[in-house]
């Protein structure tokens, strides 16, 4: 592993981030069970590590803890279609709807180069789909208007049919059908996540329902995970990155639940980098957390002081990415990088169908 110089009283770099990940290492597909992923167990404050299972997280948590989750819910994001008069084969990425009456939709399309504003663009079979496009937002990006008589539910329901399951692009294979339950997960709810949360999908109804039984606490917010996530890091000062905005939303009630977990003294998990980042940014006085609606460009990399959350559940990210600089962050950038040569030695699998770690 070539992870570089520990982070001492510097801003840290991109090239920090750097290590060495076998590509066999990148699951392809997840394990026969939810919770049956393998689970590092790591002490942000002496470093030591642990091998267990996902199922033993529970083993981690008492009465009164608190685990907060992401109820984002996938939808079918990846459109294959062509090009009118030339009839070329395009793709089409799905990033997020940003006006329902009109119907259009925030894209990314390959080739871009050959797409351009005025084009039309035929969808499914018997090209029943029709978008045009309208915009150039980016190199790759654009601004679809679907052409589409009916109401919006029927439009949204049609539109999804044709749709498939997307990945990032270090994911080196296409979407099957089984990926339509497993990249979701058990407790989604609110449609709008392009890529799954991972560290949500290890957790099955038995680990709910243990977690019920010991009298350990989950509630729910809402950020939908975006492709930005996966965007490549072309700064090697971090502090010039800018990540893509997302939306979330945290209730009064999740509110509630945490800053009385809090008051009272006890853990506060947050389930995956995205619920960390919604919980940062929502983050007021005293550790406390208020109610927001909206959205977070929120970019957290070492050094960064958490006042709200005491561990974190996460899976084993990919170099230069920037869920593994919010680990880092989290998990104190010398530990965290000391557990991915581990998890690399111990050949623990990675990416959003890989393994878990849990930084207590």
């Amino acid at each position: 592993m070539n992870l570089l110089d520990t982070m001492g009283n510097r801003e840290m770099k991109l090239s920090q981030f750097k290590f060495k990940l076998p590509e066999e290492l990148i699951a392809l597909y997840p394990t026969e069970e939810r919770d049956e992923a393998r689970l590092m167990v790591v002490d942000r404050k002496t470093g030591n590590i642990e091998h267990k299972v996902f199922r033993d997280v529970v083993d981690y948590f008492n009465e009164g803890d608190l685990l907060v989750l992401n109820d984002t819910k996938v939808f079918p994001a990846k459109l294959y279609g062509k090009k009118d008069k030339t009839g070329a084969r395009i793709e089409v990425s799905l990033l997020r709807e940003l006006n329902a009456e009109h119907k259009l939709w925030d894209v990314l399309v390959e080739p871009a180069r050959k797409i351009r504003i005025g084009n039309k663009l035929y969808f499914g079979d018997d090209d029943s789909m029709i978008a045009e496009v309208i915009d150039n937002t980016t190199s790759r990006g654009r601004t679809l208007r679907f052409l589409y008589d009916g109401p919006h539910d029927q439009f949204k329901a049609d539109l999804f049919k044709l749709g498939t399951t997307l990945f990032p692009d270090y994911f080196k294979r296409e979407s099957e059908p089984e990926d339509a339950e497993r990249y979701q997960c058990i407790f989604a709810q609110n449609e709008g996540a392009v890529i799954a949360p991972a560290a949500g999908l290890h957790f099955s109804r038995e680990i709910l329902k243990i977690m019920e039984i010991k009298g350990i606490n989950y509630d729910f917010l809402t950020l939908h995970f975006g492709l930005g996530n996966f965007r490549e890091i072309d700064v090697e000062d971090l502090t010039k990155h800018r990540m893509d905005s997302e939306q979330m939303a945290i209730s009064s009630h999740l509110v509630q639940a945490v800053n009385s977990a809090k008051d009272a003294g006890r853990n506060v998990c947050a389930v995956g980098t995205s619920v960390m980042r919604a919980i940062s940014t929502a983050v007021s006085m005293n550790g406390h957390i208020k109610e927001y609606v909206g959205w977070t460009n929120k970019f957290i990399f070492p050094p960064y002081e958490f006042s709200v959350c005491t561990s974190l559940i996460s899976n084993f990210h990919l170099p230069y990415s920037t869920m593994l600089m919010m680990v880092s962050a989290f998990g104190d950038y010398d530990i965290v990088r000391n557990a991915y040569e581990v998890a690399v030695k111990e050949k623990y699998r990675f990416g959003v169908y890989g393994d878990a770690m849990l930084i207590i």
